[in-house]
């Protein structure tokens, strides 16, 4: 029989705060953390704003107590989430049951290469960055942090990474090839990032506004999530404590176009439905979407209409908490499961902030203020370029 997957442990850094608890407070006071750039050297810094982590490289490795040069900011704000999550789950991964860690990221350490590219073949004292150039880098630094890990792995799907990591995670634990996972993801903002996005013409000058008609794009962020989740067997073997389960899961692919979604959200469709069928839940089961909500124009209508698709017209109530952190790329959707959590733990619905007028298509309005309601269930959306979609579904424990 397929074990049951609990969510024991959360670990998070962004610009809304450097750990879980700062980040509760950020939320629960309806307070953004997208402002102007401080830390990353780009022309744009006084153009466009974005959710910066508010500590600098040398900040980050007095906390990591790491200071091998080689290393980069993505690597040090994983290795801090991560060990955050560990250490709130308090799991022992000496105690002989089989941990992974299972992470992703799209920047990888190109926020450190960037810097030193233009000299790589003219000197010799930058060569030692390109080792932790590529993806699996920071995983590796995570495993070895946190130490006695069994198996790791790392997964590139853009903006759904960390949600087909966590899927990952539980299908390894439903199969009986681990015990427990520390599973999410991390972006550190890099100039590479800003020049891609701003030539795509999707990034907004002013605060995002999720599913706002006049939404003009999204605010890039920075950040990190990972979540213990563990199988009931481990769990009730050590007697932990379960802070929700992992009920529901997919992905789905809409093959539209390289960096757009299916205007009609056939991807996200096909996930959500998905979801709910894997969880065996109904449509009025779900008492809140933490939707994907980068606000793009392109996004957020496709993601309304998949919406409507799959829940008609009782939509649950919704919102996209990237109005607080900006979007996190590969980490937005393990931000988002802490942040499900949290929404399960105190019967919370937060904000999507600077929303004033409803998409003339679909009419969908967000919850634009903290709502104080009983939760027992979330469905959270990660939809990622490439038509990569992915759903979770969380439930309280």
């Amino acid at each position: 029989m397929s074990q049951r997957v609990y969510i024991t442990g959360l670990g998070m850094i962004s610009a809304i705060g450097n750990n879980v608890p700062e980040s509760f407070l950020s939320l629960s006071q309806s307070k953004t953390g997208i402002g102007k750039i401080n830390y990353l050297s780009t022309r744009y810094k006084d153009e466009f704003l974005a959710g910066e982590i508010k500590l600098s490289d040398e900040a980050l490795v007095d906390l990591v107590q790491d200071n091998n040069s080689a290393l980069n900011r993505n690597s040090y704000i994983a290795m801090l989430a991560a060990k955050e999550a560990v250490i709130n789950s308090g799991i022992d991964t000496n105690d002989g049951l089989r941990t992974g860690v299972i992470s992703s990221t799209t920047v990888a350490g190109m926020s450190k290469t960037e810097l030193y590219y233009k000299e790589m073949f003219e000197k010799d004292d930058h060569l030692n960055v390109l080792d932790t150039h590529d993806c699996g880098d920071s995983t590796e630094r995570i495993a070895d942090y946190i130490g006695n890990v069994d198996y790791v792995t790392t997964i590139s799907t853009a903006c759904s990474s960390a949600a087909n990591a966590i899927m990952l995670g539980c299908r390894m634990i439903k199969h009986g090839q681990l015990d427990r996972v520390v599973v999410g993801g991390v972006d550190a903002l890099s100039k590479f990032t800003f020049n891609g996005f701003n030539t795509l013409m999707i990034l907004d000058r002013e605060w995002c506004k999720p599913f706002d008609e006049n939404r003009k794009g999204l605010n890039l962020g920075e950040g990190a999530a990972f979540v213990v989740i563990e199988g009931e067997n481990a769990l009730n073997l050590r007697k932990g404590k379960p802070l929700a389960e992992v009920v529901g899961y997919a992905n789905a692919n809409d093959a539209y176009h390289q960096t757009a979604s299916s205007p009609e959200g056939y991807g996200a469709t096909l996930a959500i439905q998905q979801a709910l069928k894997m969880s065996g839940l109904s449509t009025s089961q779900i008492d809140y979407i933490n939707m994907h909500g980068t606000g793009t124009p392109n996004n957020d209508l496709s993601e309304s209409f998949a919406t409507k698709a799959v829940f008609g017209n009782q939509v649950p109530k919704f919102s996209s908490t990237k109005s607080f952190t900006g979007h996190t790329l590969a980490a937005a959707a393990s931000i988002e499961a802490v942040i499900s959590v949290l929404s399960l733990q105190h019967n919370m619905i937060f904000p999507n902030l600077n929303f004033t007028t409803p998409i003339l298509e679909t009419g969908l309005v967000p919850e634009t203020s903290l709502v104080h309601t009983p939760l027992n269930t979330i469905l959270s959306n990660s939809f990622g370029f490439g038509g990569n979609c992915s759903s979770l579904i969380f439930k309280k424990a």
